[in-house]
């Protein structure tokens, strides 16, 4: 299966704007309805058009797998009943003080990494809604591990200065193998050039012929 190269509002940085798991994919209001059943036939999933807090900004704001999908309390209560209605997935408000919670959690079917920053009721809260082990961490000495892995069920790409510890604590707790790479022409925070899941990868179209390589290799695209 191919790596699709996409820009969502004309930037490279599609994982600012959109968020995938294996059922669903999200994209602002108001995006054009025809380039949204585009990226959904790519990665063979529902799209549904959502906002958080009236944003457009959605990757930052939200985290999922196929268990549950938690998101920043700026939420209003009509998007979050949206969000439950068309998933039927359990959706909570994520209770903190911090509001990025895609910058601060991966995670996917088969695990969960968190910013060693979160308390253990935090960290207890994104258990429960998620359904997976969770574990703290950090990576490249950055505790937005939400910014600096992107994970599916396949692989994961991590930040290109994380240390081969690291590689492998993330591969352990994400439970899929891990490689260390870039996006868009050498932006480390990976999460914000990828969107995807176990059945496509769609990537900013700065990204590189190296980059395509890796990003190719670790998710057997």
């Amino acid at each position: 299966m191919p790596i699709y190269l996409y820009n969502i509002y004309r930037s490279p940085n599609i994982g600012i704007f959109a968020k995938a798991n294996e059922k669903f994919l999200f994209l602002p209001m108001g995006y054009s309805v025809s380039k949204s059943k585009k990226l959904a036939g790519l990665l063979q999933v529902q799209y549904f058009h959502i906002s958080i807090g009236g944003a457009r900004v959605l990757g930052p704001l939200m985290v999922m797998n196929s268990n549950g999908i938690l998101v920043s309390r700026f939420i209003e209560e009509d998007e979050l009943n949206r969000l439950k209605e068309n998933t039927k997935l359990r959706v909570e408000r994520f209770e903190s003080k911090y509001t990025s919670v895609g910058n601060l959690i991966v995670a996917n079917d088969k695990g969960c990494l968190v910013a060693d920053i979160l308390s253990p009721k935090e960290v207890e809260q994104i258990r429960d809604v998620l359904d997976v082990p969770t574990e703290k961490g950090r990576v490249a000495g950055y505790f937005q591990v939400g910014s600096t892995v992107f994970a599916t069920n396949v692989g994961a790409l991590v930040h290109p200065n994380a240390s081969d510890k690291e590689i492998k604590y993330i591969s352990d707790v994400l439970n899929v193998p891990v490689s260390a790479g870039s996006v868009n022409g050498g932006v480390p925070f990976v999460s914000s050039g990828l969107i995807g899941n176990s059945k496509g990868i769609i990537t900013g179209t700065l990204t590189t012929g190296p980059e395509l390589f890796i990003i190719g290799k670790v998710f057997k695209m």
